[in-house]
């Protein structure tokens, strides 16, 4: 269950002279929360660093990097028993791997204010996070789009192979 397929990416947003860009990560970080922390660190911004990786049809992470702070917010706490990335990003957090009776809920777990200094509070990305209807990368294109860089993210995966 953790084969790194088609709908597997890691994007890397950032602003630059005042306009939000965007650029495809390697599909090998999808599966290394190190690795896209470091690669992250590589593309310094003053108004921090973003990714946004979606794996699968399960679950998405979301890193920001704000100086030497590191924020991390994964979407779905059960998909750390199927997924090395989640189960990676829980390890980060100091959170244990749910137990099989408490894998029937789909919640969020990390930084919930990851982006409420960009305008999406808590309350909205528990609600994008949390709506079962949604497909990961289509959760990160309304975070992009309130947020505000839809087109960069829009343009960065219309270059995924």
């Amino acid at each position: 269950m953790t084969d790194v397929d088609a709908t597997d990416f890691a994007v890397v947003v950032y602003r630059e002279d005042e306009r939000w860009e965007a650029e495809i990560l390697p599909v090998a970080l999808t599966e290394d929360l190190a690795g896209l922390i470091h690669a992250l660190r590589q593309q310094p911004s003053l108004g921090g660093t973003v990714g946004l990786v979606s794996v699968g049809d399960d679950f998405f992470v979301a890193i920001r990097l704000l100086g030497d702070e590191v924020m991390v917010f994964l979407s779905d706490v059960t998909a750390s028993v199927d997924w090395p990335l989640a189960g990676q990003v829980l390890d980060y957090l100091d959170i244990p791997i749910p137990d099989e009776e408490e894998l029937d809920q789909v919640l969020p777990v990390g930084d919930m204010s990851i982006f409420a200094d960009l305008g999406l509070d808590e309350m909205e990305l528990g609600a994008i996070s949390g709506d079962l209807e949604l497909y990961p990368d289509e959760m990160l294109l309304s975070i992009a789009g309130r947020i505000g860089f839809a087109p960069a993210f829009e343009r960065a995966l219309d270059t995924v192979p």
